[in-house]
């Protein structure tokens, strides 16, 4: 691998269920790594976006933004998308979640969460 490469070349896709949402961008899912191997319980940030806080003023904002990821992915196969070896300030991965929509086509849950007006995008 060259220094010219960029992060965005060392991306992974796994297959994971969905398992808890703890908030509108974290969630824990179990992960499929291939070959009948499971990683269980991983904790998962939605990458690019933030979510309203659970407490204090947001928090009924924050409410809805659960509440919405919750429809969308809780107890559902998903696939998320990492970059290697690259975890944010509390240690937990950085994810893209992608699900298929009614007609089979692949929508990025973090963008729906942004669009629908329960996130903002931000950098980490």
């Amino acid at each position: 691998m060259t220094t010219n490469q960029s992060m965005e070349d060392k991306r992974y896709y796994y297959s994971a269920i969905v398992r808890s949402i703890y908030d509108g961008d974290t969630c824990t899912v179990d992960i499929d790594l291939g070959l009948s191997t499971w990683h269980h319980g991983e904790k998962v940030r939605l990458n690019r976006i933030d979510t309203p806080e659970l407490r204090g003023l947001s928090r009924e904002r924050g409410l809805a933004a659960l509440a919405f990821l919750r429809e969308q992915i809780e107890g559902k196969e998903i696939i998320i998308e990492t970059f290697k070896d690259h975890r944010e300030k509390y240690g937990r991965y950085l994810a893209e979640i992608w699900l298929p929509d009614a007609s089979g086509k692949w929508q990025n849950i973090n963008d729906l969460l942004v669009s629908s007006g329960h996130a903002a995008y931000r950098s980490y």
